[in-house]
């Protein structure tokens, strides 16, 4: 009997026998939680000392994830019969075991079919057989151009061109008609493969002498084809090509590590496209280098990657060609970007390369779901906290409570299974980010590279949660920094113009060798342009381009891209273009404000009008150059780096209206001349 009421003593302290029950509840959700509980994830370098240091006094900084970097050699290889993109698709059918290698969609609501490994190397085989009937050469001298979108025709006509040593030159429609056919001219191609009715007659505008044949994937019209014979061009179908290949069967001619694979053409922002000659090997180093910096992250035969990234830029191509080398399976959006969501959710994909534009948009609509509510603004911000939090310790997971509580529809909504995302192309805002890693609970990696390094020269760790920075080298390259002294960045002081030398450098530019002469130097190293920044760690931070610097009248120099960076922060402002001249003391703006900011304050303030008629609001003028003003102070902007004037231009520059390239950098030389009026009299106010 003692025991018993010793029992219900303890029972008593505890609220009897519910409250025993609800604390046996707790103990064992405790013990699920210690059991399940997420454990960090340990970083495969240490992240306090990413990047090792070599002997010598130039500072240059080598990865800490190839052990023979420090003697001086490159990673340029995982596999000893794998250094080409031909070997490198053929280990792909190998490891996939003919599984999925190529996706698309018929249209909306359709799901997605695909085409297996084996299929797709004996159709790119039939292709490039069908090719040499056509004509061409197998060897480095015969060059193929193709202009299209993204699509599985593209991937087979690269590994057509493969097959037979041939050199693959993407063309795009944010060129223009006079790259594109300058491009034809300069590498004297006699074949483009062209997507449909709308490229041809682009192509056919300023149709060069030495381009004969188009092969089209989709049909083309009776009047096109006419107008193509009138030039001398004759149009044939892409399937038609393949079986006239699969008849012929010519053997293939494999390419050599040091082989041109591609030249990539890179925009500009002024004159005519450069020639970028990227070889099999600086790809397959590329690829490589990447692969083994993401460790436990990195492709997988049963991954899914969705390409909607450009086939034409370097970043799409490499990570789908790393995607190929190890059995994945990569489905194309739909060609529309407008419903890339539906594709996403479509697809479901678990890798997916993607450019800060994409995160931005996320990001901006989840602000605008919570900023109605107080309450969602809470539950999102204690999300946020908690996850940022998990980061710090090392933990990317998609299955907290916060995950389905807040994050859930984010997710969806890029398929649900994303796992791993490499960001590239331009910079990215720490907050932009973080949200993006907290909200999507998978590995985001943000790059820093060129076309002319073969996409990566730098790629942040997995577990380094810090943002705005671009990581340490890959494994395939070296990186320094020299002195840009007449604007006061020396390598000395861990500043200054950054240089790589690798496997990863290009060749040259296609027949311009003083132009190549003035990127590459006498020992091989490729001078970016770009200004970057040592951080304690051993990673790089960009701050600033050493192009587009002007002097001011006072002798003042000005760098109008940093100036902009800070400018862009102001939530009023979408865009920003700054301005200045050798004979004027000051500088001034071109700003696109932010609609939905500026209607929002307009409507708080009793301002009515269209968006147009608030540009023209000297109120609205006020507040958006006021905020700018104070940013720029609070970033210690120097007197004569604030702009004096601004004027609000409605519209967006973008690549249609020739005033963004491809890779959404302003055309500074054709914004000035579209500008000018309204520079030319903000300068005269000013007088």
């Amino acid at each position: 009997m003692s025991k018993l009421s010793e029992i219900d003593q303890y029972l008593w302290m505890v609220g009897g026998s519910a409250g025993a029950l609800a604390l046996t509840g707790v103990a064992a959700a405790s013990a699920f939680y210690l059991s399940t509980r997420p454990k960090p994830e340990k970083p495969l370098v240490t992240l306090h000392e990413q990047s090792l240091l070599e002997t010598g006094p130039e500072m240059v900084r080598v990865s800490k994830f190839y052990k023979d970097a420090k003697n001086g050699r490159y990673l340029r290889y995982l596999h000893d019969d794998t250094r080409t993109l031909y070997d490198t698709f053929r280990r792909g059918v190998k490891e996939s075991n003919n599984g999925h290698c190529l996706g698309w969609r018929e249209g909306p609501n359709k799901p997605y079919m695909w085409q297996t490994y084996n299929e797709t190397l004996l159709r790119a085989k039939n292709f490039g057989s069908g090719l040499i009937c056509q004509g061409l050469v197998p060897g480095q001298n015969t060059f193929v151009g193709i202009y299209s979108q993204n699509c599985p025709e593209w991937v087979m006509t690269e590994q057509a061109a493969y097959c037979y040593s041939m050199v693959i030159v993407p063309l795009y429609d944010t060129l223009g008609a006079n790259a594109c056919a300058f491009i034809v001219n300069q590498t004297e191609m006699s074949v483009v493969v062209c997507e449909d009715d709308k490229k041809a007659n682009l192509l056919l505008d300023q149709s060069p002498r030495c381009l004969r044949k188009l092969i089209t994937i989709k049909e083309v019209s009776p009047s096109t084809h006419q107008r193509a014979r009138s030039r001398g061009v004759e149009i044939l179908k892409f399937s038609d090509v393949e079986i006239q290949g699969a008849q012929k069967d010519h053997p293939c001619l494999p390419p050599k590590p040091d082989n041109v694979c591609t030249i990539c053409y890179t925009s500009g922002t002024t004159g005519m496209p450069k020639g970028v000659m990227l070889t099999h090997e600086n790809v397959v180093a590329s690829m490589c280098s990447v692969i083994m910096q993401l460790g436990e992250h990195r492709p997988m035969k049963n991954d899914i990657m969705i390409s909607f990234l450009p086939l034409a830029h370097m970043l799409e191509r490499c990570c789908e060609n790393a995607l190929y080398m190890v059995g994945g399976a990569v489905g194309f959006y739909s060609g529309d970007i407008r419903r890339l969501g539906d594709d996403l959710v479509a697809l479901k994909p678990t890798m997916m390369p993607a450019v800060p534009r994409l995160l931005n948009r996320l990001y901006d609509r989840a602000q605008a779901e919570i900023s109605n509510s107080k309450l969602k603004k809470l539950m999102f911000n204690m999300a946020l906290s908690a996850k940022e939090s998990e980061l710090k310790r090392g933990i990317v997971r998609s299955d907290s409570l916060w995950d389905k509580l807040v994050f859930r529809k984010v997710r969806e909504g890029m398929g649900g299974r994303i796992r791993i995302m490499v960001v590239g192309s331009a910079p990215l805002a720490g907050n932009v980010l973080t949200f993006a890693r907290c909200a999507l609970g998978c590995l985001i990696v943000e790059g820093y590279g060129q076309t002319e390094c073969t996409a990566p020269v730098t790629l942040t760790v997995q577990g380094d949660h810090v943002p705005e920075h671009v990581g340490p080298p890959v494994a395939c390259c070296k990186v320094k920094l020299v002195d840009v002294p007449e604007m006061e960045y020396y390598a000395s002081q861990g500043q200054g113009e950054v240089c790589v030398q690798g496997a990863n450098v290009f060749k040259g530019y296609f027949k311009e060798p003083e132009k190549t002469r003035e990127v590459i130097d006498q020992d091989g190293w490729h001078h970016t342009g770009d200004v970057g920044k040592w951080l304690q760690n051993g990673t790089l931070k960009i701050i600033d381009r050493r192009k587009h610097i002007f002097k001011l009248s006072q002798g003042e120099y000005i760098v109008p891209e940093k100036i902009e960076n800070i400018y862009i922060r102001s939530q009023y402002v979408e865009q920003v273009f700054v301005h200045g001249e050798s004979l004027k003391s000051c500088v001034v703006a071109i700003v696109v404000p932010d609609v939905d900011v500026v209607k929002c304050w307009a409507l708080e303030n009793g301002i009515k009008g269209t968006f147009t008629e608030l540009c023209e609001d000297s109120r609205v003028k006020k507040i958006i150059l006021d905020d700018m003003l104070q940013w720029g102070r609070t970033a210690g902007l120097k007197t004569f780096e604030q702009v004096k004037d601004i004027y609000l231009h409605p519209d967006p520059f973008s690549v249609q209206n020739g005033l963004l390239t491809p890779t959404m950098k302003a055309k500074r030389p054709e914004i000035r001349s579209y500008f000018k009026p309204q520079i030319e009299d903000m300068y005269n106010q000013l007088e």
